[in-house]
């Protein structure tokens, strides 16, 4: 297993380490209610360096992220941030991402920390035209700093303007004395904030000043368990449970981020225009329990006869609505918004509700 350049300080304050994507990550510090609730009301921290960082660059850089992503590129310029996807080539998704243009000829891609070899991959073999890539993933540490006071104990740190940042942007700066740190106004919990890239021998200290900054807001340190919990109530997929190599991003509400605007010929952009067009045989949706119980990865979506229409992706306790909720693929026919739906837990057939995402309104 690795290690990140913040274990030592996850270890030092009493996180449960767990095996992760191949890293040794902070499972929990206090709890997860208490870490969850700590980022929607105030600000916590998360240490996001597993996942992997790409860099595309020269003049055939945008022809490849337009080729090898479902969102329009185009529609980018410099400081501008977008979430997309991989199609893999056979309608399913090889990882979803964010794309950070730095200029015409430079962008960064942000990938999960559990694909990194397989996007990496992924993307050499198909970088056809010439671009230069690197992979600069074992060389850039990460943090989220997550909540509504998050960009307030931020703004101590750098001189630059950040609290008006809009949603999916990103600014290069100077933040605890380090140079050319890049914070972006990204996340995924819902709550606001940012997310902040610098070199693994610059972590230690913005990592120390990050605590400081946030000391006065209550700042504490967030472990996966809480993330997980987070982005559940949002409706954001998680890859490996929501969507994977065998779910087309149509399927998956991603619709969204898969653009069939003219000169965006990305990989199965056909087989996906067509698959939005005739509508898919399934769809990603939210549900709410109404019985006691919570859904888990893999259970059975039934109808109350017992009729198997689908299957559970994701599930938890919510800790901000006090409710058991879940997201699973319910064939098409059966998952009108509002109706009703049942959950095979033990043999039993639990009462669900589907629902529009997200689940946490702010």
């Amino acid at each position: 297993m690795k290690n990140t350049a913040f274990t030592k300080f996850h270890e030092d304050m009493g996180a449960k380490i767990v095996a992760f994507a191949g890293y040794n990550m902070p499972v929990t510090f206090e709890g997860i209610n208490v870490e969850h609730e700590t980022v929607r009301n105030g600000v916590g921290v998360f240490d996001v360096s597993h996942m992997g960082e790409f860099w595309a660059k020269g003049p055939k850089a945008f022809e490849f992220v337009q080729t090898v992503s479902t969102n329009d590129v185009s529609k980018l310029t410099d400081g501008k941030v977008q979430y997309t996807c991989f199609p893999n080539g056979k309608g399913g998704i090889v990882d979803d991402l964010l794309v950070y243009r730095i200029n015409e000829e430079t962008y960064l891609l942000v990938v999960n920390a559990a694909n990194i070899d397989k996007d990496w991959a992924w993307c050499v073999s198909q970088n056809t035209m010439g671009a230069e890539l690197y992979n600069a993933s074992d060389e850039i540490a990460q943090l989220a700093v997550q909540g509504p006071k998050a960009l307030e104990a931020m703004q101590k740190l750098t001189s630059e303007p950040i609290t008006d940042m809009e949603y999916y942007t990103f600014k290069k700066l100077s933040l605890a004395g380090v140079e050319d740190v890049i914070l972006s106004t990204t996340g995924y919990t819902g709550s606001g904030g940012c997310e902040v890239y610098m070199s693994n021998a610059d972590a230690e200290k913005i990592y120390r000043a990050v605590l400081e900054a946030g000391e006065e807001y209550s700042i504490k340190p967030i472990g996966l368990a809480a993330r997980d919990t987070l982005r559940l109530e949002m409706g954001f997929c998680l890859y490996g449970n929501d969507i994977n190599d065998t779910t087309s991003p149509i399927e998956a509400g991603l619709g969204w981020i898969t653009k069939f605007a003219d000169g965006n010929d990305f990989i199965d952009r056909d087989f996906l225009a067509a698959q939005k067009e005739e509508g898919p045989s399934r769809r990603l949706r939210g549900f709410v329990m109404i019985d006691k119980g919570i859904p888990r990865q893999h259970y059975e979506i039934c109808t109350a006869e017992g009729e198997v229409i689908g299957e559970v992706t994701s599930g938890t306790m919510a800790p901000s609505l006090k409710k058991a909720i879940g997201m699973g693929y319910i064939n098409t026919g059966f998952n009108k918004f509002d109706s009703d739906v049942y959950i095979k837990v033990r043999n039993k057939l639990l009462k669900a509700q589907i629902v529009r995402l997200p689940f946490y309104k702010n």
